[in-house]
């Protein structure tokens, strides 16, 4: 049973990207050279047999014209007589001299005739053979009319030209010419095409396929060293490894960017994840154990006691408030980092949003002096979604409420500088110390924990606004002094206008 199964296991070959196409370029050439070489050996051939019959055409006019002079028929004599001179020099009557002296006389016409390919053969009127530059003895195979066409003559592929001769002067048939010419050589220069045309193909296929292999390595580069960093990340999902898209100016650069990115944007979700996941496990410990803690209180012996029994149940109702807020400013820092996933090309309008929240705080601290200053001429529209650009300033106005002492003053102010929406919001509170101002926008970080903890705040607040602020590609500061107040200022891109 195992060996048949082994036996239907089928092998299956793999080949690479680089062997694919060192194939498809050597097949690609391969196929151009044979139709190249085809419409070449076609055309030249073509042209030679038509240079051919050309020449034989003109042959054949140029010996009738000269046998057509003749008032007699045609014989050895005048044949030899008419063909022998050209037309200026033709006498009126070949008798006056002999044969002997007709051949002697045989002109360079006569030897153009002679080339060995050609055979030129003259007949009189009854097609008996007067005269022939070869010694072939072929019969007359024409007719009473001119003909040219390719024939086989004693095994021999050629072409073969007849035409009747009428005498010029008196109009009578004086015999019959007929060349043949043999295409032998012909044949010969199509086998040399052929030989040298798989000379060529031969030839083609082994430069292709070396070509095509540098080339399919030159190109299949950049992929294989993206495949290098795809295996390196999957063996440590935070490694540091990129796509050196420096070395690149082509497609894969665009491509190596655009995979650095997305990396980039995974590594940085797995690490808040992680941070998340650390987060929530170090900071519900503490309520997580102080309801532990009543809840064993009032196990053992506080359920008894009204008093205790109420205070540990106004304690736990407390801290769980204090779990349910923090983990939903969590879950906020989380969300802001994803922002360029949903909200990337939204818009606001700056003073409607801006006056709307400075509205809000008017309304809800009537014991507050809240002052707003607009530089903002025109409603501007700056690049952040509506409801993030609320949270950045809840956040920041709700904190300036909280840490105010004896003047209860906040201070608003919007303006716009080099396509950048500024924001100050400035309070006259508690303040931070220069030691504290680095660390202010960390995660959990509180400048006074106890006094934190007991006005609410969970430490997520700034935290949260500025992943909002830098993940929209704007910057938020801050400057404080203790014991006079601090002064944040935001920066946002302002969209661009049509």
């Amino acid at each position: 049973m195992t060996k048949e199964k082994n036996n239907e296991k089928k092998v299956h070959f793999h080949l690479s990207m680089s062997g694919k196409w060192t194939l498809l370029t050597s097949l690609f050439v391969l196929i151009s050279v044979i139709v190249f070489s085809t419409i070449t050996y076609k055309k030249s051939i073509d042209t030679l047999i038509e240079v051919e019959r050309k020449n034989i055409n003109e042959t054949l006019k140029d010996v009738s014209s000269r046998l057509k002079i003749s008032n007699n028929e045609l014989s050895i004599r005048n044949t030899a007589y008419y063909l022998s001179n050209d037309n200026n020099t033709l006498g009126s009557d070949p008798t006056e001299r002999t044969l002997e002296a007709n051949l002697i006389r045989l002109n360079s016409f006569i030897s153009e005739l002679s080339q060995p390919e050609l055979s030129v053969s003259v007949y009189n009127s009854e097609q008996s053979l007067v005269f022939e530059t070869r010694n072939t003895r072929h019969a007359y195979f024409g007719s009473d009319k001119q003909e040219v066409s390719q024939k086989i003559v004693d095994g021999k592929t050629g072409f073969l030209a007849t035409e009747p001769i009428y005498s010029k002067q008196k109009g009578q048939k004086i015999g019959y010419v007929q060349l043949f010419y043999d295409l032998s050589q012909i044949d010969s220069v199509k086998e040399n095409l052929i030989t040298l045309m798989l000379w060529l193909s031969l030839f083609s296929i082994i430069i292709s396929l070396l070509f095509g292999f540098i080339l399919s390595n030159y190109f299949m580069r950049p992929l294989k060293k993206i495949t290098d960093v795809i295996n390196e990340i999957k063996a440590d999902p935070q490694t540091e490894a990129r796509m050196p898209v420096e070395e690149m100016k082509d497609e894969f650069a665009d491509l190596g960017i655009i995979f650095n990115d997305m990396m980039d944007r995974m590594q940085r979700f797995i690490e808040q994840q992680q941070q998340f996941v650390g987060d929530v496990s170090h900071e519900l410990r503490t309520p997580v154990a102080v309801i532990e803690g009543h809840l064993k209180l009032l196990d053992r012996w506080g359920k008894d006691d009204p008093e205790i029994l109420e205070e540990s149940l106004s304690a736990s109702l407390q801290e769980i408030s204090r779990m349910k807020s923090l983990v939903q400013e969590m879950l906020d820092l989380s969300r802001a980092g994803q922002i360029d996933l949903h909200h990337k090309n939204d818009v606001s309008n700056a003073k409607e949003v801006i006056h709307q929240v400075y509205n809000n705080f008017v309304m809800l601290y009537p014991d507050f002096k809240f002052v707003l200053d607009d530089d903002i001429i025109q409603e501007k529209q700056v690049r952040i979604y509506r409801n993030h650009l609320e949270q950045i300033l809840i956040i920041i106005l709700d904190n300036a409420v909280k840490y105010s002492l004896n003047r209860k003053e906040i201070l608003l102010s919007i303006s716009t500088s080099h396509e950048y929406l500024q924001i100050a919001i400035q309070d006259y509170g508690e303040g931070i110390s220069e030691a504290d101002l680095e660390q202010v926008f960390n995660r959990f970080y509180r400048v006074d924990k106890a006094r934190s903890r007991h006005k609410g705040g969970n430490g997520l607040g700034l935290s949260i606004a500025k992943q909002l602020v830098e993940t929209y590609e704007g910057d938020i500061v801050v400057e404080s002094i203790l014991e006079k107040g601090s002064v944040f200022r935001i920066s946002l891109p302002l969209a661009k206008e049509e």
